[in-house]
């Protein structure tokens, strides 16, 4: 899934992604907390498991055509007075690889994705990624250890939010679970904008009450979206 579709669906321009970066400075002007909001159109290919749904419906389709084999014989003695008996096979042959193409595309569809994709799976690899981007970002090391990622991942329909160690001592992570679905049901919305907006500020209140903003405090992570590839 290309994320320039997936920017297009929740509808985040470029005034968005100034109204964010701004909605994250807000935030941070509570707390000492460093708050940093992501966004990936999906936590993995799965062209496994796309190329294994496109075998499956072409080995059905093979079997499908079976019954016709002498009409499709038939087809071509009628056709063709010479044709090689290796006609047909090798119509079999093609047909069971165009179809396999086929649906090995019709299989990158979003819907038909999270269709054939088990969730556990989905899940499994959703955490991956979002811990992955945890230390790609730096939200791991800030001088505190109070950093939270909120990482959405589109495809999947599932949001992450990940909270440093320092962080979470004080916090339990079932408050960071409650913003994380309620901003899961917004993104569903196609508001990305202020679904992330009022995600951010949650959190920001959230790390006010324990990590309450300092006279030295230092921005040490960049405001805004960040768009994941």
């Amino acid at each position: 899934m290309k994320i320039k579709s997936v920017i297009k669906k929740l509808k985040l321009d470029q005034s968005g992604f100034e109204k964010i970066q701004k909605t994250v400075k807000e935030a941070e002007s509570k707390t000492s907390g460093e708050i940093c909001a992501c966004l990936a159109a999906e936590s993995s290919d799965y062209a496994v498991w796309e190329l294994f749904a496109g075998i499956v419906c072409s080995v059905l389709c093979y079997a499908i055509l079976l019954p016709f084999s002498g009409a499709i014989r038939m087809f071509f003695e009628n056709s063709n007075w010479l044709s090689p008996e290796w006609y047909l096979p090798a119509t079999y042959g093609i047909a069971a690889f165009l179809s396999i193409l086929v649906f090995f595309f019709v299989f990158n569809i979003p819907f038909l994705d999270r269709f054939i994709i088990p969730r556990e799976y989905r899940n499994k690899l959703v955490s991956k990624r979002a811990f992955e981007a945890f230390a790609e970002t730096g939200v791991y090391c800030t001088e505190n250890h109070n950093g939270i990622l909120i990482y959405v991942s589109f495809l999947e329909r599932q949001v992450r939010i990940i909270a440093d160690k320092g962080i979470s001592q004080k916090i339990s992570e079932d408050l960071w679970q409650l913003i994380a679905d309620e901003l899961s049901s917004e993104l569903k919305k196609g508001n990305g904008v202020d679904a992330y907006c009022d995600a951010i500020l949650k959190c920001g209140d959230l790390l006010s009450e324990h990590f309450p903003i300092k006279k030295d405090d230092k921005n040490e992570l960049p405001d805004g979206l960040l768009i994941l590839n």
